[in-house]
């Protein structure tokens, strides 16, 4: 799909509801954005509650995609019976041009290991891969962070270069690189 990227929103999967994110998800993004595990990985260090705030107030208009470069970030709301539901977590993807794709996701740790990431992660790569018509979807992470490679080679991906001695936050890491080409993605 040509830029703007404008999915149809929200997404519903058998548990979850991806959607933009909105000014009432305050209170469900400070218990993972605060939490020194989920955010171990991840580019942000531990937020506070007006950090938070801040972060919010740029993700809400991020279910649209103007350019290149931009990211479009969906929160993952629990279904519960058809009723609005926590945030627990959110899943992104960034438009690297017309036909590629990164995708990345952060979930509450009281949500892991229970396929959740998968159903948000997947669902992503659907829409990647139709409604957006992407070719290939990348993915780049701390090398430490296990679980998410395990995730992202569940989700079909195949492990890629290992870059070693990268900038993060304030140390240096190894990164790993993961993609998948639509060919590949079932």
């Amino acid at each position: 799909m040509p830029l703007p990227w404008t999915p149809v929103l929200p997404i519903s999967t058998p548990r979850l509801l991806l959607r933009p994110h909105t000014a009432d998800d305050l209170d469900d993004l400070l218990q993972f954005h605060s939490d020194p595990e989920v955010v171990r990985y991840l580019p942000w260090p531990v937020r506070s509650i007006d950090e938070v705030r801040f972060a919010l107030l740029a993700k809400v208009p991020q279910s649209r995609v103007d350019s290149e470069g931009q990211w479009l970030v969906l929160a993952i709301e629990v279904a519960e019976d058809g009723q609005p539901g926590q945030v627990i977590g959110e899943v992104v993807l960034k438009c690297e041009s017309q036909t590629e794709g990164e995708i990345g996701f952060a979930l509450h740790a009281g949500f892991q290991r229970a396929g959740y990431g998968y159903e948000a992660a997947s669902t992503m790569l659907s829409l990647a891969f139709g409604e957006l018509a992407l070719t290939r979807v990348t993915a780049t992470l701390d090398a430490r962070n296990a679980a998410s490679a395990a995730l992202l080679e569940k989700l079909g991906m195949t492990r890629g270069a290992l870059v070693p001695d990268q900038p993060f936050k304030t140390e240096r890491v190894d990164e790993l690189h993961y993609a998948i080409d639509v060919a590949d993605y079932s």
